[in-house]
């Protein structure tokens, strides 16, 4: 195989503002009222009819459905629409959204890059604008905490927590823009709680953890990775924070009348969002499977030990991981090896990304397809495989590395498309022959990370690339052929000392954001969005489950960057679990 890809190596929880402050939402000083209240007293008229009475409530029906369509809308203002929905009894803050259970997600997030653009271009010009955030004020969760005490919440809920960036002194900013890493672990349950920057030194995120999973204490922790837009820097490590500023108990209390939703097994529909929010679970755990085998494996279940509807579906040993899984807004079907066959039969699969794709690409031929020999697996190739049980089952799988035209360089991602004969060369695939592929998995990459010097000029390269990629697919589509369904596979969140590099995470959800509005508006995401950032996130602390910048790497008892023995492949191997969903299941 080619050259890995690899990244340069480089080498107290402060106490929380415990004064309270006013609540975010509805003005406490002014009494909600359907018709308006107070005012000057007028003598009593007779009573309306039992017609207009109807009349009146029909009426307040129609305009209560009117002000839910415009304040939950995209567009609505945030402080308006905590109003209202404080007013019709939604609980918003440190409360829970209690009166019909659902799923976290992400909030939608319209207008991306000049959202983005703009909030990273604000201007200071005041003390609180201009200070540097040194600790946070969680009001809700700081006094339980500052006695000792775990918060109780309850399962199922959505809980929406506020908390403000303080400056050195403890004054509040009034700017965005600090980089915080929030996550939620129990003994079987990993996530990252989606985190709003409101930009005016406030941020806010969501918890939920499903009542299977609510048993034990739970630790909420909030890291400020980066100030001030300052991961965006195109020489990010020198700007690196890193400080815990919380490790919060939590408890969460289990409700036996609460009922979460169906979770679903993902259908084609579902990759249509943009981001993901999802949890890993432990469904089964092996006590005594502590290390790897002499060939680096985690073979702690056995390989047909099945899932826990509705957290998957299918062999959960297949994994690997000990018992974990990841879902998000639907479940994802683990393949056995003969399920994969038939859906892949006869397919054309298409990538073009970082060297991540490699591995993604060997961890599904070997743990999956049951393909021993990978060797043809480099950064830049085209093969067909069969299937080794001997029954029907081919495969065709193209492969071009992007971290730079020439495939044993690296560090130029989407500026490689400059190359002339690179593109050329990636055109060759669809416009020859009598075939297209069937699938096209896409991914911006780390390497952009090391290239782009800021967003705005990694904006216009990304709007080069979707125009590039449209205009491939127009191609396709005049010669009478069908056009591939094209995914976006969000570029992992970098672990362990890569956080503060300049492909860290901060850039890299930046980025990912970028791209896929691109691609978006200009039509090419024919399939959707696979949102490897969000699968990755919750092992990217530290460099058990990666090495910095791959979360799969091949299986060998050597010792890993952390000094101990063996290197925990599940977290990309769920990826390919993932890649099948999306391709199978139309």
């Amino acid at each position: 195989m080619s050259a890995p890809h690899s990244a340069p190596h480089h080498p107290s929880l402060p106490a929380g503002d415990a004064k309270k402050q006013p609540h975010l939402g509805a003005d406490p000083s002014k009494k909600a009222s359907c018709f308006g209240g107070g005012g000057d007293h007028h003598p009593k008229k007779p009573g309306p009819s039992a017609a207009k009475l109807a009349l009146a409530s029909f009426l307040g029906v129609i305009i209560l459905l009117a002000a839910d369509a415009s304040l939950t809308g995209a567009g609505a203002h945030r402080r308006l629409r905590q109003q209202y929905l404080h007013y019709v009894g939604v609980g918003v803050g440190g409360g829970g959204i209690t009166d019909s259970l659902s799923w976290l997600s992400v909030p939608d997030r319209p207008n991306f890059t000049d959202d983005l653009l703009a909030r990273w271009l604000a201007p200071g010009g005041s003390p609180c604008r201009d200070a540097r955030t040194a600790n946070i004020s969680v009001e809700v969760l700081d006094d339980a905490a500052a006695r000792g005490e775990a918060t109780t919440l309850g399962a199922g809920e959505i809980h929406e927590v506020t908390f403000w960036a303080l400056d050195e002194a403890g004054q509040r900013r009034c700017l965005g823009g600090d980089y915080f890493e929030v996550d939620l672990s129990g003994d079987a349950w990993k996530s990252r709680p989606p985190i709003v920057d409101h930009g005016d030194g406030s941020y806010s995120f969501r918890l939920q953890v499903a009542p299977r999973f609510a048993a034990g204490e739970f630790r909420l922790t909030v890291v400020l990775l980066f100030r001030s837009w300052e991961g965006l820097k195109f020489s990010s490590s020198r700007f690196k924070y890193r400080a815990e500023l919380r490790r919060i108990p939590l408890l969460f209390r289990p409700d036996n009348n609460a009922s979460l939703p169906a979770l679903e097994t993902c259908r084609a529909a579902d990759f249509s969002r943009d981001a993901w929010s999802g949890r890993w679970t432990r469904l089964a755990k092996n006590d005594s499977c502590e290390d790897v085998d002499a060939a680096g494996r985690y073979r702690c279940l056995e390989s047909d030990h099945p899932c826990e509807a509705p957290w998957c579906d299918g062999p959960l040993g297949a994994l690997e991981s000990n018992g974990w899984v990841y879902s998000a807004h639907c479940s994802f079907k683990l393949f056995a090896a003969d399920a994969s066959w038939r859906c892949l039969d006869g397919k054309w699969l298409f990538f073009w990304g970082d060297s991540n794709h490699v591995d993604t690409i060997r961890n599904l031929l070997t743990f999956v397809l049951g393909i021993t020999d990978t060797s043809v697996v480099t950064r830049r190739f085209d093969a067909v495989f069969t299937n080794p049980s001997g029954g029907a089952g081919t495969l065709r799988i193209t492969s071009i590395f992007n971290g730079h035209w020439n495939m044993s360089m690296n560090y130029l991602g989407l500026h490689s498309l400059r190359n002339r004969g690179f593109r050329q060369l990636i055109r060759s695939y669809f416009m020859s022959g009598d075939r297209v592929p069937d699938v096209v998995v896409l991914n911006s990459g780390l390497h952009d990370g090391c290239y782009w010097t800021s967003v705005r000029i990694y904006a216009q390269a990304a709007d080069f690339a979707a125009q590039f990629w449209s205009g491939v697919m127009d191609k396709v589509r005049a010669r009478g052929r069908a056009v591939p369904r094209v995914f976006y596979r969000t570029t992992i969140a970098t672990g362990g000392y890569a956080r503060d590099l300049a492909f860290n995470p901060n850039k890299m959800e930046a980025f990912n954001g970028v791209l896929v509005e691109k691609m978006r508006r200009h039509g090419v995401l024919t399939g959707g969005v696979i949102d490897n950032f969000d699968m990755t996130f919750p092992w990217h602390y530290d460099n058990r489950c990666n090495d910095g910048v791959h979360y799969g790497r091949a299986p060998a008892k050597l010792v890993w960057r952390d000094g101990k023995v063996g290197h925990q492949y599940f977290v990309d191997l769920m990826l390919g679990h993932v890649l099948l969903n999306a391709i199978c299941n139309e």
